[in-house]
C-alpha cells in the first residue's frame, strides 16, 4: 500500500492519473509500467500524457471521473468512483456494495 500511495502521489494523484494507476496496481496486481500503459490505452492517450496535469485535468473533467477542485456539474465521491470502475473495468468494493443494494 505504501509503495502504491507513494507512486500515486508522485504522479500527481488526481491532478493527473496517479490515482488510476495506483488502483490498477492494487486491484489487479500490475507493475507500474503495465498499469500506466493500461490507463493510457483506456484513455486513448500516450503514456507521457498521464503526468501532464493540464491535459489530464481537462480529460478528467470531460470523462467526469473526479477532479481535485470541485466544480459545478463534475462528479465527485462515489459518482466518480462508479465512472472510474466502468472506464477501467475494475471492481471497486464501495461501488459493488452500492450495486448490490439496488438489486431486486
Amino acid at each position: 500500500m505504501h509503495a502504491a500511495h507513494s507512486i500515486a502521489s508522485g504522479m500527481g494523484g488526481m491532478r493527473t492519473t496517479g490515482d488510476l494507476v495506483a488502483r490498477l496496481q492494487l486491484n489487479k496486481g500490475m507493475r507500474i509500467e503495465q498499469a500506466k500503459q493500461y490507463v493510457a490505452d483506456k484513455l486513448k492517450v500516450p503514456v507521457t500524457d498521464l503526468a501532464d496535469s493540464v491535459t489530464m485535468g481537462e480529460m478528467r473533467e470531460d470523462l467526469n471521473i473526479g477532479v481535485v477542485n470541485e466544480a459545478p456539474g463534475v462528479a465527485k465521491g462515489i459518482d466518480a468512483k462508479f465512472r472510474i470502475a466502468e472506464l477501467l473495468d475494475l471492481d471497486i468494493n464501495c461501488v459493488d456494495m452500492f450495486k448490490d443494494r439496488v438489486k431486486p
